[in-house]
């Protein structure tokens, strides 16, 4: 049984319940993830110096692959922004690797990864982060305009994105005319318009009620099936089942994991 039909069969028995954990559709063959898209090695972010030291991550190693979902948890503090941020190319390691796709960004100077940015990586925020005055379509196709794409296959590649997750009747509508569920759908279009196929969710559930949310983890949940790859931050452990595996983080350091892709000896401390 695909993940899919998981999903159906959960949702006829309570349609707030995420798909059985390590059930997936996706990559190249159905049950199978993909290749590695995100890998990160001894990643350490330092940040001040001497007393006033603060090690943000501590030598904190993940891969994510296409068609996967990551969630990562942790309490406040315990690095998790500082990770979505070194995977997206935001910020530059102390010391260790971010390589996406092959590439390693973490090299790259600040115009090159922006640019890189630009075209693998699309982020979802807790606040949206959608610009008032423009509608639904503009927002999603802003990025690739920027990017250089011509304003026409902005567009179109803009309406299939909100087609996908469900909200292209919304094209021309602006942000103030819609729901926060909607917003966010918009948001998470906006993300994964054109050829970016990495995710990074920040708290992508948390200014929304239980149902919205659980509404917009199954459209992420369906994206990375359908091929993409999520990194998901939240704090709540129903949105972080939906996810294939979770990693905990304390005070930088992986301290926990679950999933079948998680190092024995993480696993092993919650046997």
């Amino acid at each position: 049984m695909s993940r899919h039909q998981d999903a159906r069969v959960s949702s006829e028995d309570d349609p707030g319940a995420p798909p059985a954990r390590g059930r997936r559709a996706a990559g190249p063959v159905a049950g199978e993830s993909g290749p590695v898209l995100l890998a990160m090695s001894g990643l350490t972010r330092v940040h001040g110096e001497g007393a006033a030291q603060v090690r943000a991550l501590d030598e904190v190693d993940l891969q994510v692959r296409l068609g996967e979902l990551v969630a990562v948890m942790g309490p406040s503090g315990s690095g998790k922004s500082t990770l979505l941020n070194l995977a997206g190319g935001l910020d530059t390691p102390t010391s260790g690797a971010v390589a996406l796709a092959g590439e390693v960004i973490s090299d790259l100077d600040a115009r090159k990864r922006a640019a890189l940015r630009r075209r693998k990586v699309g982020y979802v925020f807790q606040d949206f982060n959608l610009i008032p005055a423009l509608t639904a379509a503009e927002n999603v196709a802003l990025p690739r305009e920027l990017d250089g794409v011509p304003l026409r296959t902005a567009r179109s590649e803009a309406i299939a994105a909100l087609f996908e997750v469900g909200v292209d009747d919304l094209a021309d509508r602006f942000p103030e005319e819609m729901s926060g569920g909607q917003q966010q759908r918009v948001a998470i279009a906006r993300a994964l318009a054109g050829p970016r196929r990495l995710v990074l969710a920040d708290e992508p559930t948390g200014a929304l009620d239980s149902v919205t949310g659980e509404a917009v983890m199954r459209v992420l949940r369906a994206r990375v099936d359908a091929g993409a790859a999520g990194l998901l931050v939240t704090h709540e452990p129903r949105f972080a089942a939906w996810a294939d595996r979770t990693i905990f983080l304390r005070d930088g350091r992986v301290v926990d994991a679950t999933g079948d892709d998680a190092p024995e000896h993480l696993l092993s401390r919650s046997r």
